[in-house]
Protein backbone atom coordinates (compact mmCIF):
# COMPACT_ATOMS: atom_id res chain seq x y z
CA UNK A 1 0.00 0.00 0.00
CA UNK A 2 2.86 2.36 0.22
CA UNK A 3 2.84 2.51 -3.42
CA UNK A 4 -0.03 4.06 -4.02
CA UNK A 5 0.54 6.41 -1.40
CA UNK A 6 3.99 7.72 -2.52
CA UNK A 7 1.67 7.86 -6.00
CA UNK A 8 -0.36 10.12 -4.80
CA UNK A 9 2.44 12.07 -3.11
CA UNK A 10 4.03 12.37 -6.65
CA UNK A 11 1.22 13.47 -8.56
CA UNK A 12 0.58 16.26 -6.16
CA UNK A 13 4.40 17.54 -6.35
CA UNK A 14 3.11 17.33 -10.03
CA UNK A 15 0.33 19.02 -9.70
CA UNK A 16 1.57 21.49 -7.29
CA UNK A 17 4.60 21.97 -9.66
CA UNK A 18 2.18 22.97 -13.11
CA UNK A 19 0.02 25.20 -10.87
CA UNK A 20 3.04 26.74 -10.00
CA UNK A 21 4.44 26.97 -13.53
CA UNK A 22 0.83 28.02 -14.84
CA UNK A 23 0.38 30.87 -13.11
CA UNK A 24 3.69 32.13 -13.29
CA UNK A 25 2.55 31.57 -17.26
CA UNK A 26 -0.19 33.27 -16.70
CA UNK A 27 1.41 36.11 -14.66
CA UNK A 28 4.37 36.77 -17.20
CA UNK A 29 1.63 36.52 -19.95
CA UNK A 30 -0.59 39.18 -18.06
CA UNK A 31 2.31 41.63 -18.06
CA UNK A 32 3.14 41.55 -21.37
CA UNK A 33 -0.10 41.97 -22.16
CA UNK A 34 -0.27 44.84 -19.83
CA UNK A 35 3.18 46.46 -21.04
CA UNK A 36 1.10 46.40 -24.66
CA UNK A 37 -1.82 47.82 -23.91
CA UNK A 38 0.35 50.21 -22.34
CA UNK A 39 2.47 50.94 -25.35
CA UNK A 40 -1.00 51.07 -27.77
CA UNK A 41 -2.20 53.34 -25.19
CA UNK A 42 0.97 55.59 -25.39
CA UNK A 43 0.69 54.81 -29.28
CA UNK A 44 -2.82 56.46 -29.53
CA UNK A 45 -2.90 59.49 -27.34
CA UNK A 46 0.24 60.40 -29.50
CA UNK A 47 -2.16 59.88 -32.95
CA UNK A 48 -5.22 61.74 -30.82
CA UNK A 49 -2.81 64.65 -30.41
CA UNK A 50 -1.73 64.91 -34.45
CA UNK A 51 -5.55 64.29 -35.04
CA UNK A 52 -6.53 67.15 -33.71
CA UNK A 53 -2.90 69.29 -34.30
CA UNK A 54 -4.52 67.93 -38.33
CA UNK A 55 -7.82 69.30 -37.45
CA UNK A 56 -6.45 72.57 -36.30
CA UNK A 57 -4.34 73.19 -39.14
CA UNK A 58 -7.28 72.23 -41.65
CA UNK A 59 -9.79 74.66 -39.79
CA UNK A 60 -6.52 77.30 -40.79
CA UNK A 61 -5.58 76.48 -44.46
CA UNK A 62 -9.79 76.42 -44.58
CA UNK A 63 -10.30 79.97 -42.79
CA UNK A 64 -6.87 81.55 -45.54
CA UNK A 65 -8.87 79.98 -48.11
CA UNK A 66 -11.91 81.14 -47.43
CA UNK A 67 -10.91 84.97 -46.74
CA UNK A 68 -8.78 84.38 -49.84
CA UNK A 69 -12.11 83.30 -52.12
CA UNK A 70 -13.64 86.41 -50.37
CA UNK A 71 -10.68 88.44 -51.27
CA UNK A 72 -10.83 87.50 -55.00
CA UNK A 73 -14.44 87.99 -55.73
CA UNK A 74 -13.78 91.63 -54.09
CA UNK A 75 -10.81 92.01 -56.44
CA UNK A 76 -13.05 90.70 -59.39
CA UNK A 77 -15.90 93.38 -58.38
CA UNK A 78 -13.19 96.13 -58.16
CA UNK A 79 -12.15 95.16 -62.30
CA UNK A 80 -15.86 94.56 -63.58
CA UNK A 81 -16.66 98.11 -61.98
CA UNK A 82 -13.27 99.50 -63.28
CA UNK A 83 -13.59 97.82 -66.65
CA UNK A 84 -17.03 99.54 -66.60
CA UNK A 85 -15.57 103.09 -65.80
CA UNK A 86 -13.02 102.73 -68.55
CA UNK A 87 -15.89 101.49 -70.76
CA UNK A 88 -17.59 104.83 -70.33
CA UNK A 89 -14.43 107.10 -69.99
CA UNK A 90 -12.93 105.67 -73.48
CA UNK A 91 -15.74 107.53 -76.15
CA UNK A 92 -14.78 110.51 -74.98
CA UNK A 93 -10.97 110.65 -75.54
CA UNK A 94 -9.32 112.03 -78.29
CA UNK A 95 -7.43 110.22 -80.36
CA UNK A 96 -4.15 111.29 -79.46
CA UNK A 97 -4.97 110.59 -75.82
CA UNK A 98 -5.80 106.94 -76.52
CA UNK A 99 -2.64 106.39 -78.21
CA UNK A 100 -0.67 107.90 -75.63
CA UNK A 101 -2.47 105.98 -73.29
CA UNK A 102 -1.54 103.02 -75.53
CA UNK A 103 1.97 103.55 -75.46
CA UNK A 104 2.05 104.34 -72.24
CA UNK A 105 0.84 100.57 -71.30
CA UNK A 106 2.77 98.96 -73.72
CA UNK A 107 6.06 101.31 -72.21
CA UNK A 108 5.29 99.19 -68.83
CA UNK A 109 5.10 95.96 -70.27
CA UNK A 110 8.13 96.31 -72.49
CA UNK A 111 11.89 97.57 -72.74
CA UNK A 112 12.31 101.26 -73.68
CA UNK A 113 12.64 101.24 -77.19
CA UNK A 114 15.26 104.15 -77.52
CA UNK A 115 18.66 103.81 -75.14
CA UNK A 116 18.84 106.37 -72.15
CA UNK A 117 21.52 108.44 -71.69
CA UNK A 118 24.90 107.37 -69.94
CA UNK A 119 24.06 107.50 -66.31
CA UNK A 120 20.11 107.14 -66.40
CA UNK A 121 18.26 103.96 -65.66
CA UNK A 122 14.49 103.34 -66.89
CA UNK A 123 12.64 103.77 -63.84
CA UNK A 124 11.14 101.20 -62.06
CA UNK A 125 7.97 101.17 -59.36
CA UNK A 126 6.76 97.93 -57.89
CA UNK A 127 3.33 97.57 -59.57
CA UNK A 128 0.55 94.64 -57.20
CA UNK A 129 -2.54 94.62 -58.69
CA UNK A 130 -4.65 97.16 -56.42
CA UNK A 131 -1.95 99.81 -57.18
CA UNK A 132 -1.90 99.22 -61.12
CA UNK A 133 -5.94 99.44 -61.30
CA UNK A 134 -5.99 102.29 -58.95
CA UNK A 135 -3.07 104.02 -60.81
CA UNK A 136 -5.09 102.73 -63.79
CA UNK A 137 -8.58 104.70 -62.94
CA UNK A 138 -5.94 107.88 -61.54
CA UNK A 139 -4.36 108.05 -65.28
CA UNK A 140 -8.41 107.84 -66.55
CA UNK A 141 -9.87 110.42 -64.30
CA UNK A 142 -7.11 112.81 -65.36
CA UNK A 143 -7.55 111.60 -68.75
CA UNK A 144 -11.28 112.36 -68.27
CA UNK A 145 -10.74 116.10 -67.38
CA UNK A 146 -8.29 116.61 -70.28
CA UNK A 147 -10.92 115.71 -72.55
CA UNK A 148 -13.28 118.13 -70.90
CA UNK A 149 -10.62 120.75 -70.33
CA UNK A 150 -9.78 120.74 -74.19
CA UNK A 151 -13.70 120.54 -75.56
CA UNK A 152 -14.26 123.36 -73.54
CA UNK A 153 -11.06 125.12 -74.91
CA UNK A 154 -12.34 124.20 -78.11
CA UNK A 155 -15.86 125.41 -77.30
CA UNK A 156 -14.44 129.04 -76.43
CA UNK A 157 -11.95 129.20 -79.72
CA UNK A 158 -15.08 128.15 -82.02
CA UNK A 159 -17.29 131.25 -79.91
CA UNK A 160 -13.89 133.02 -80.22
CA UNK A 161 -13.61 132.65 -83.96
CA UNK A 162 -17.70 133.61 -84.61
CA UNK A 163 -17.42 137.02 -82.53
CA UNK A 164 -14.64 137.92 -84.62
CA UNK A 165 -17.11 136.87 -87.56
CA UNK A 166 -19.20 139.01 -86.79
CA UNK A 167 -17.45 141.71 -86.17
CA UNK A 168 -15.95 141.36 -89.95
CA UNK A 169 -19.21 141.81 -91.04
Amino acid sequence: MMFPQSRHSASSQQLKFTTSDSCDRIKDEFQFLQAQYHSLKLECDKLASEKSEMQRHYIMYYEMSYGLNIEMHKQAEIVKRLNGICAQVLPYLSQEQLQAHQLSQLQGLALPMTPLPLGLSQPTLPVTTSSGLFSLSSLLASQAQLAKEEKASRDGVDSHREEDGDKSD
